[in-house]
C-alpha cells in the first residue's frame, strides 16, 4: 500500500535546515521502530515550509498498530518530542495531529 501524509515545519530557516540535518542520518532505533511497523519504503519532500511523505508498506500495516507501538517506545517518544521543536501542524489538524493522511485526486 502506498500513503501520502502532510506536515507543516514553522517558517524560520535555521529550523528547517536543522530538521533536514536530523533526517540525514536518522538515528538507528528511528529507522527499526518505522521498519518493524510494516513500512517498507519512506520519503519525505519540502517544499518552503510544507513536507510530504510517501510511504510504502506492507499489506497488513495499521496506523493504529503503529501509534500503539509508538507509544510504547520511549526513543520514538523521545524523537518524535525533538521533531515537533521544528514541525507545526497543518491549519486544518485537529489538536494533536501532526502527519494528515492526504486523498488521492488522480492516478494516470
Amino acid at each position: 500500500m502506498r500513503y501520502c501524509l502532510a506536515l507543516d515545519l514553522k517558517d524560520d530557516p535555521a529550523l528547517i535546515a536543522e530538521y533536514e540535518q536530523y533526517h540525514e542520518k536518522i538515528w538507528p532505533e528511528i529507522e527499526e521502530s518505522i521498519r518493524s511497523s510494516g513500512i517498507t519504503d519512506m520519503e519525505i519532500y519540502r517544499i518552503g515550509n510544507r513536507l510530504f511523505m510517501i510511504m510504502e508498506t506492507t499489506d497488513d500495516f495499521s496506523f493504529e498498530r503503529k501509534s500503539s507501538m509508538d507509544a510504547g517506545n520511549p526513543k520514538v517518544q523521545e524523537w518524535e518530542d525533538l521533531m515537533w521543536t521544528y514541525q507545526q501542524a497543518l491549519p486544518l489538524a485537529k489538536p494533536g495531529e501532526k502527519w494528515l493522511l492526504m486523498d488521492r485526486i488522480f492516478k494516470l
